[in-house]
């Protein structure tokens, strides 16, 4: 585990990304759950500048994953708290509230007692380039170690953070086993819902079981929760 977890909110918020969705397993295939996000007109707005444009989308996505879920295994064991979950959300008006509080509550299911924060709370200098942002994140924050999304290797430049003397390491999801699943073959890459609702309390030890997926200790982490 990480020690510290960062959501990078005070980033220019991108469309038909991961911030806002995430993907389940249906009787027809793979579905997006979408948190529905005001967009129009607000090319340069920040994460955590997004409203949210319509909030019934808690009713919809509970709706959608009851009627796809209620045959999984683990679905009446923990169905009570992912609702409450949800009902949590009904009256928040920002999409980086809503991330937080799911975040938190995932790991506080599978007990992971890692820290969340925001990557605002640290002030950083916005002239920065991105492997700038990055590394003053790390020094702010102590970290010797930096776990990041696999999708950044794209656009982080590794030698500045070895020349800052901070480790850098990418999630590797691909040494997951396929776990029992509803509605046929395994899929990767799908919501954290479908290995809780389909494993349960062994949720935990699946995510610990890849011998890719290692984290180091004295890291700061900025990533997103899928399984598989």
């Amino acid at each position: 585990m990480v020690d510290e977890f960062i959501l990078y909110d005070d980033m220019q918020y991108t469309k038909r990304d991961w911030r806002n969705r995430n993907i389940i397993k249906t009787v027809n295939g793979l579905q997006w759950l979408t948190i529905p996000v005001e967009v129009k007109g607000k090319y340069s707005q920040k994460i955590n500048e997004t409203k949210i444009s319509d909030k019934t989308w808690t009713k919809r996505h509970w709706k959608t994953i009851t009627h796809n879920y209620s045959k999984a295994s683990y679905f009446k064991q923990h169905s009570g708290y992912f609702e409450e979950l949800y009902l949590n959300c009904v009256n928040e008006d920002y999409l980086s509230r809503v991330n937080f509080k799911f975040l938190q509550g995932i790991c506080a299911f599978l007990n992971i007692n890692t820290r969340i924060s925001w990557s605002s709370d640290y002030l950083i200098d916005e002239r920065l380039k991105k492997t700038e942002r990055l590394i003053d994140l790390c020094q702010k924050t102590k970290a010797t170690h930096y776990l990041s999304g696999p999708s950044a290797q794209a656009y982080i430049q590794a030698n500045l953070f070895e020349a800052a003397g901070i480790e850098i390491s990418y999630a590797d999801y691909s040494g997951y086993l396929p776990y029992s699943q509803l509605f046929g073959k395994f899929e990767h890459g799908v919501s954290i819902l479908d290995l809780i609702l389909n494993m349960g309390s062994e949720a935990h030890l699946y995510l610990k079981s890849s011998p890719k997926g290692a984290i180091n200790k004295n890291a700061v982490g900025e990533n997103f929760i899928r399984a598989g």
